[in-house]
């Protein structure tokens, strides 16, 4: 497959390239800091920041641009997420 912006840097507001489910975990940290979140199905959502703040959003749906570290169990009721860098 031929990708005509290979050539190109990657910016922070690039599009983000990959993407995967997340398990909200109160311990463990996702793989890589996101670009977004994407929340399939609307609820709360609390996570870490990528500068270290705990986060609690109210009401949240479908993609939300934030560069976190970690998506917590306790406090999120918000699912079918997914984390895109």
């Amino acid at each position: 497959m031929v990708d005509t912006f290979n050539s190109h840097a990657v910016s922070i507001t690039a599009p983000p390239s990959n993407a995967s489910p997340v398990t909200p975990s109160d311990t463990v940290d996702l793989p890589f800091v996101s670009r977004a979140l994407y929340i399939g199905t609307p609820g709360t959502l609390r996570v870490r920041t990528h500068g270290g703040q705990d986060v609690t959003y109210q009401g949240v749906s479908g993609i939300k641009v934030l560069r976190v570290a970690r998506v917590f169990a306790t406090g999120t009721t918000a699912a079918d997420i997914i984390a895109e860098w």
